[in-house]
């Protein structure tokens, strides 16, 4: 990624273009009670996958130098394609190759989606490549926050959600969704992992996103079939069934600031915002392995909480919402997709420097990533928690 203000071409360009993409009307998430916050928060533990000293994290297996066109980079697409397979994700690889500094490269996405039939989704990415150096030391540059760890984030929420997710799936195919679930089931969570997001030399147009812009290009111009069961019926491409794109990057070190970068997306930002009050409420930031989560005093603070500080900037004006970093995003910006980035500004201090290693993560900072994202992608989704769903015999056996 890169800060640069963008040219007055470049707002003209979204300006014109932002009706390409799927329309939604901001809305108020659906909202879980305290109990299912609580339980979502908790289950599965999340710190499991983000400790980058125990071999079974995801961190862990991501946490290698990973330029694009390396056996390490293939060794963490692997990691990331099998993890999501043996979770019953459909799982596309997308293989190019495009022109570099360093000549002529291999690039190759991941696009990981729960149920390929919905005739929308919502996309949550983050970019797998290491940046490239071509001496030592340097030449094994982590790039924990850079962006392992927020990968390994997006594996935690596929996990997490998964459940659900499948009973919902579930209940469509034996028509056992209500009205609302039958809506709500009409858009489902789509995982991209870029490949080729840094630059090998100097960032610029052509030097940087690859996977991106690559990806972006192909959905504008592949067509989907109508599906007429799931209320597609008419042909759209790819880029048009996406209704807001989420985009993670420098995430892991302590206190970072997350700011609202663009206007169509801004109730998202506040939605965010919201459910991190809620979950600070209840005690889920409190760090103490003795305190009580889910108590709350009569005034309804949280009993036995830590004091914390919030990860958002507040938004205090529409101008204050416009971005002006590059990023994995852009090429879907200019295509007119929603898109709500969250990326630590300023930059982490060890923001492309071999510092960027496991010292620079912060495991409680991760942890309240990992829940913030759970709830915030379930509530989106509108998913109906654990204690809500049909027992197992009202489901028809397979035949």
């Amino acid at each position: 990624m890169w800060t640069q203000l963008f040219p007055s071409s470049f707002l003209a360009l979204l300006l014109a273009s932002v009706t390409a993409g799927y329309h939604v009307e901001p809305r108020s998430l659906n909202l879980f009670s305290d109990t299912n916050l609580v339980s979502l928060a908790t289950t599965p533990d999340p710190r499991k996958n983000i400790d980058p000293y125990d071999p079974h994290s995801h961190l862990y297996n991501i946490l290698i130098p990973r330029p694009p066109d390396t056996a390490n980079n293939t060794l963490v697409r692997n990691y990331i394609a099998k993890t999501l397979r043996d979770l019953q994700w459909h799982v596309e690889e997308d293989s190019f190759e495009d022109e570099t500094p360093y000549g002529r490269k291999k690039f190759t996405n991941i696009i990981a989606t729960k149920d390929p039939d919905a005739p929308r989704r919502i996309i949550l990415a983050a970019h797998f490549d290491s940046k490239f150096f071509p001496t030592a030391p340097d030449n094994q540059f982590l790039g924990a926050t850079d962006s392992a760890a927020p990968c390994a984030m997006l594996l935690d929420l596929a996990g997490a959600l998964n459940p659900m997710l499948n009973e919902r799936m579930e209940r469509l195919e034996h028509g056992l969704a209500d009205d609302e679930e039958e809506e709500a089931g009409e858009t489902t969570l789509q995982l991209v992992f870029f490949d080729g997001e840094e630059a090998f030399k100097i960032w610029t147009a052509t030097d940087s996103i690859y996977g991106a812009r690559h990806l972006a290009e192909k959905w504008s111009t592949e067509f989907v079939s109508p599906i007429q069961a799931r209320k597609l019926f008419r042909a759209e491409t790819q880029i048009s069934t996406i209704e807001h794109f989420v985009l993670l990057d420098l995430l892991g070190s302590p206190r970072p600031l997350i700011s609202s970068h663009f206007p169509s997306t801004a109730w998202l930002f506040d939605g965010l915002v919201h459910i991190e009050h809620r979950l600070g409420r209840i005690g889920m930031f409190n760090e103490d392995p003795n305190a009580n989560p889910g108590q709350s005093d009569p005034d309804g603070e949280a009993g036995e909480w830590h004091a914390w500080s919030s990860f958002f900037v507040p938004r205090s004006s529409y101008a204050h919402n416009w971005g002006g970093i590059e990023d994995d995003h852009i090429p879907f910006m200019q295509r007119g997709v929603n898109i709500l980035h969250i990326i630590a500004t300023p930059f982490p201090q060890v923001w492309h420097t071999i510092k960027d290693d496991a010292s620079a993560l912060d495991i409680p900072t991760m942890r309240r990533w990992n829940i913030l994202f759970r709830v915030f992608t379930a509530e989106y989704l509108r998913l109906k928690p654990s204690n809500y769903n049909h027992k197992r015999d009202e489901l028809p056996s397979p035949s």
